[in-house]
């Protein structure tokens, strides 16, 4: 990866609302992120061996250093997928620890190495049932191969921090494609005006999902106009008969998959946290996604705002004050959510980079200059200040 990164904005892509000073999941206070990236090995698949693309991707909600729960929501706009936890977190509408996402084939070594690494932590819970989310990166890498380790979850969790984080082919997101372009892990955030409270939303995406010809930017059909480079394989000759007869010349089409985690300072209850967890999928429907029926598109939301709830052993009957923004007054978070996760997704499209992968499938970074020609020619590149990182 580029130690600076190009994002969406840089390259005139108009998108509606105000960001936050990062434009990422980290403008809201508190929130951590961090990566391990596995990128090692090429040519053909051999299992346990590579070629390995994959990773971990860690939020942290409150940081390392502050275990208290958080109200949250979730929804699944197509659950040909998995998010641990989802389960007891829906029943109770907290979310305990820390948020993870990785390979399919990973969810349940990141899922235990979580447990471990709270404990290390001195984290107080009696049990727990980790946030573990995923996407199928089994094309572009080795998944069955077991390469996350307790180590990886460890280090993703050990350096998450605030500030700018990376985007593109990095961590969860480093074998994942997106409109059969190379996609990844995207961020970006929104901050409402003071009239409707000031807050600020962020949302990180694990994108990986969509056909071409579905892609939509600016609302014009980009997909259509992108019609070549496509993922291929550069060595047909290397691939078993069964699959050099399914993906022979091109790489087909696949459902795919997104997780959207979105983060908010706004003092919202969990049944407001799933009415807002419901809203990325109009930011899919944007950009042409249509939740197809093999995706997995699951989204969590949190708030870090009533740090005072608590669980604790001792403390069980003990009630808890808690501050609610006014029902009525949702429609500007709902909006802000979609905004930002539609620019996430595109700046996963945007700073992911052209690469090669297992059985050297090639996969072609989303072409920059030709956006722009694009969107130019309907009047639609609009000037930021550069922001790339």
């Amino acid at each position: 990866m580029s130690a600076l990164t190009t994002r969406a904005r840089d390259l005139g892509i108009a998108f509606s609302g105000e960001p936050g000073p990062l434009n990422a999941i980290t403008d809201v206070a508190g929130v951590n992120v961090g990566y391990t990236t596995l990128w090692s090995g090429s040519g053909p698949l051999r299992v346990g061996t590579g070629p390995v693309r994959t990773g971990v991707t860690a939020i942290l909600p409150r940081g390392k250093g502050d275990p208290r729960l958080c109200f949250a929501g979730s929804f699944a706009l197509n659950a040909a997928g998995e998010m641990t936890g989802l389960t007891w977190l829906e029943e109770r509408g907290l979310c305990e620890g820390p948020i993870l996402i990785t390979n399919t084939h990973s969810v349940g070594v990141v899922r235990d190495s979580a447990i471990q690494w709270m404990r290390h932590q001195d984290w107080p819970f009696l049990w727990t049932c980790p946030i573990v989310g995923e996407t199928y990166d089994g094309f572009f890498n080795d998944i069955d191969g077991g390469h996350i380790r307790a180590e990886h979850v460890f280090n993703a969790l050990d350096t998450a921090h605030t500030g700018s984080i990376a985007e593109g082919n990095v961590g969860g997101g480093t074998g994942m494609m997106t409109y059969e372009y190379k996609g990844g892990t995207g961020t970006s955030s929104r901050r409402l005006a003071q009239s409707d409270g000031g807050y600020t939303i962020g949302v990180l995406v694990q994108s990986n999902y969509g056909s071409r010809r579905q892609l939509r930017i600016g609302g014009i059909p980009m997909g259509q106009a992108l019609a070549d480079e496509r993922p291929r394989f550069l060595d047909p000759g290397i691939l078993s008969d069964e699959l050099r007869s399914r993906c022979a010349p091109w790489c087909p089409p696949i459902d795919g998959s997104i997780i959207v985690v979105i983060a908010t300072d706004a003092p919202l209850l969990p049944h407001q946290l799933k009415r807002v967890a419901k809203r990325p999928a109009l930011a899919i429907g944007r950009l042409g996604g249509v939740g197809a029926a093999g995706s997995g598109d699951l989204f969590l939301a949190i708030s870090t705002a009533n740090a005072s709830i608590t669980e604790n052993q001792g403390q069980l009957s003990a009630p808890s004050e808690v501050k609610i923004h006014p029902n009525e007054a949702l429609t500007a978070l709902f909006e802000a959510t979609i905004d930002a996760t539609e620019e996430a997704i595109v700046n996963a499209l945007v700073a992911a980079e052209t690469a090669e992968g297992a059985n050297r499938l090639h996969v072609s970074r989303l072409p920059h200059t030709r956006v722009q020609e694009v969107l130019r020619s309907h009047n639609l590149l609009k000037c930021y200040p550069f922001t790339g990182r």
